[in-house]
């Protein structure tokens, strides 16, 4: 059975697969309201203002990692027969703390200290946001899975 990373991670389906990444992550900032919601938007400029392109270099340089993160959760759909979206819709809690764990990873490894700072200072809600995203990044993966 292939793997995510077989349907999605080479070109030209990956350049599709990371623009609508990037659209999701636009979506899910936009959407977001309150106190909290005009941090992450703060946050989110921040990320963009480093240099032009750079929230989309992020999301191909994540892609390979949160394709096999993702990949167990999209073999279970694929074997019990379901849509991969419905069952990462259902599975929300541990699709954010699969991409959680390869963030967390990845802002340890960088040397840029706005990263580290802004990331730290959102991490204690990052579960919850990346949940609510589940619905978009559902999918997106079924958008580009379905054969």
């Amino acid at each position: 059975m292939p793997t995510l990373s077989d349907i999605l991670a080479a070109q030209p389906k990956r350049g599709q697969v990371i623009d609508d990444a990037v659209g999701v992550l636009d979506a899910e900032v936009s959407d977001k309201s309150g106190i909290s919601g005009l941090a992450i938007k703060a946050a989110f400029g921040v990320i963009k203002g480093i240099k032009p392109g750079f929230v989309r270099d992020v999301v191909d340089a994540l892609l390979d990692d949160f394709l096999k993160a993702l990949d167990p959760i999209y073999q279970e759909a694929v074997a019990a027969g379901k849509r991969p979206g419905d069952h990462l819709r259902t599975n929300s809690g541990r699709v954010a703390d699969a991409l959680l764990a390869i963030t967390d990873a990845r802002v340890q490894r960088t040397d840029r200290a706005i990263i580290k700072s802004t990331y730290d200072k959102l991490r204690g809600s990052a579960k919850k946001q990346v949940e609510a995203a589940a619905p978009r990044l559902a999918t997106l993966i079924d958008k580009h899975t379905a054969g």
